[in-house]
């Protein structure tokens, strides 16, 4: 076979080799879902949602009076941990990527980063959608078993609509941390981040809208930690959507956009 032929039969058969398609999304989901469980310390930090809130309502119903043992107190003891737990499993799902060292195979394996980005978001919104509602769950039980200790009669304060407006907020608490990892990139920073902007932020904002009346009637436009706390009294007004939505903007959308910018730029190693 002389050399032109040997070179069109290579040429046929580069041309007749198929192209592989490309990951599907609900299986790149399903990836990064499963990687937040694989390792042991994402293991515990899931199982840390439960055990939370077995510990909030057991100790609700050691040290709570007999008065106020209803499901809005459980209910309000549970949240408190899962504020802080949920945002950490949205902060750790995108910054295990370089933190670990992980992000060139993955990256290599679904070239495409912001399929991957998508579905890390997915997976922590599925893991903070059910979570709570299980977490609720245990407060239900610790409830009866409250009640039924203390002799005193069953309260269910919390209506479903109360319930949607507490998940709303702890799912806006995820999107904070899951911003600031994107952003930051780094599990600590991302971390303490979190704890600035959840804690030291609405203290500055408190202190100057309580000295500074002009910023007293901007406060609810621009402090979203503000605007957010008003999801978990229930019942928004339009103004206080349009308050969240203003402060969602400057302070949790426009940050995203910029996280992610750079994470279609930054060179992963």
């Amino acid at each position: 076979m002389s050399a032109v032929a040997v070179e069109q039969h290579d040429t046929q058969v580069r041309a007749a080799r198929p192209t592989p398609s490309r990951v599907p999304l609900t299986r790149v989901i399903e990836v990064e879902t499963r990687k937040m469980f694989d390792t042991r310390s994402g293991f515990w930090l899931m199982m840390s949602i439960g055990i939370a809130a077995v510990l909030a309502t057991g100790a609700v119903i050691l040290f709570a009076p007999d008065k106020e043992l209803t499901y809005n107190t459980f209910a309000a003891a549970i949240g408190f941990p899962m504020s802080v737990i949920l945002p950490m499993i949205a902060i750790l799902s995108v910054t295990s990527e370089w933190s670990q060292r992980s992000g060139l195979t993955t990256f290599t394996l679904v070239p495409h980063r912001g399929r991957v980005i998508t579905a890390k978001a997915v997976a922590a919104l599925a893991v903070g959608v059910v979570s709570i509602p299980l977490a609720f769950a245990v407060g239900a039980l610790g409830n009866v078993l409250g009640t039924t200790i203390a002799g005193t009669d069953l309260v269910w304060n919390v209506s479903v609509v109360d319930g949607l407006y507490i998940v709303l907020g702890n799912v806006l608490g995820m999107a904070v941390g899951f911003m600031l990892g994107v952003l930051i990139r780094n599990s600590a920073g991302a971390i303490v981040a979190y704890f600035v902007f959840t804690l030291l932020l609405p203290t500055i904002s408190g202190v100057l809208a309580a000295n500074q009346s002009w910023y007293r009637h901007l406060q609810p436009w621009v402090d979203f930690n503000y605007a957010q706390g008003a999801v978990f009294d229930g019942g928004l007004t339009g103004t206080q959507w349009a308050h969240l939505a203003t402060a969602g903007a400057i302070w949790l959308l426009l940050p995203l956009l910029v996280g992610l910018a750079l994470v279609m730029r930054t060179e992963v190693k």
